[in-house]
């Protein structure tokens, strides 16, 4: 890995960790492409620079960090589901992760889904989130757990299932990144100390780097997708999904098998 790649993976986060369109999944083809992604520390990168990510949240969404402590019980609720099923599949979901055909067929599902979505819940007034439907969305969230299918899109699809508007199930999706990510980084910093590997000052710096581009870009990505999304809702992601994914399946069994890509 150099810095102009350390810099393009971290734009690639900040600007698609909260979209519904998957950063794992970007992360996962960018990095195959860059002929890095089977790099052990390849995949802590792609896990740290999420905390630059995490950050932006806390900067812009200060005040509802600091409104309640029920707040904070209601992420803890919907936080539970994926701590257990990342627990339990840990294995499985590292193995998927170094899958770009994973990450297509879930694109393209995906996309599928959220061209339909607003159909099939609209865009009621509701902000008000109980335990149950914090609980709920964290379900969904874990179904982002198969690369290329968004953790922002599944829990604010969740969020929506249960009668939220888009703008407070995307704000919730959010809030509930926070302790998400924060875990992710924990667990795999730790996998990585375990297996013996230790970080070079020039890999150190690179965490830095990454985590400061995808704070910034980050800061941007959110601001500009709440005013699109409560204006225009998720179709066009829908369409940007399935494009991609389909791109990918043309390049993998047309032109290159996805083993460089």
């Amino acid at each position: 890995m150099d810095i102009l790649k350390v810099i393009i993976l971290a734009i690639i986060e900040g600007l698609t960790e909260y979209l519904p369109v998957s950063s794992t999944g970007h992360l996962i083809i960018a990095s195959s492409f860059f002929g890095i992604a089977q790099e052990d520390f390849t995949k802590l990168f792609t896990i740290v620079i999420q905390l630059g990510t995490i950050l932006s949240v806390v900067v812009l969404y200060y005040k509802r960090f600091l409104q309640s402590v029920d707040f904070y019980f209601k992420l803890l609720v919907a936080f539970i589901p994926a701590v257990v099923f990342g627990l339990l599949l840990s294995s499985y979901i590292d193995t998927l992760l170094e899958s770009p055909l994973t990450v297509a067929v879930s694109l393209v599902l995906g996309g599928l889904v959220l061209l339909k979505v607003d159909n099939w819940f609209g865009d009621s007034e509701n902000t008000e989130i109980s335990y149950s439907t914090a609980f709920k969305i964290g379900i969904f969230q874990c179904l982002a757990m198969i690369p290329g299918v968004s953790r922002s899109g599944a829990s604010i699809v969740g969020g929506m299932s249960q009668k939220l508007s888009r703008t407070a199930a995307a704000e919730f999706s959010f809030f509930l990144a926070v302790p998400t990510m924060l875990g992710a980084t924990l667990k795999k910093s730790y996998d990585y100390y375990m297996a013996g590997f230790t970080l070079t000052g020039e890999q150190i710096n690179f965490l830095i780097i990454g985590n400061v581009v995808g704070f910034l870009v980050a800061l941007f990505a959110i601001k500009t997708f709440i005013g699109f999304l409560s204006k225009h809702g998720f179709k066009i992601f829908g369409y940007y999904r399935i494009i991609v994914g389909l791109a990918i399946l043309v390049i993998h069994y047309f032109i290159s098998p996805l083993t460089v890509i």
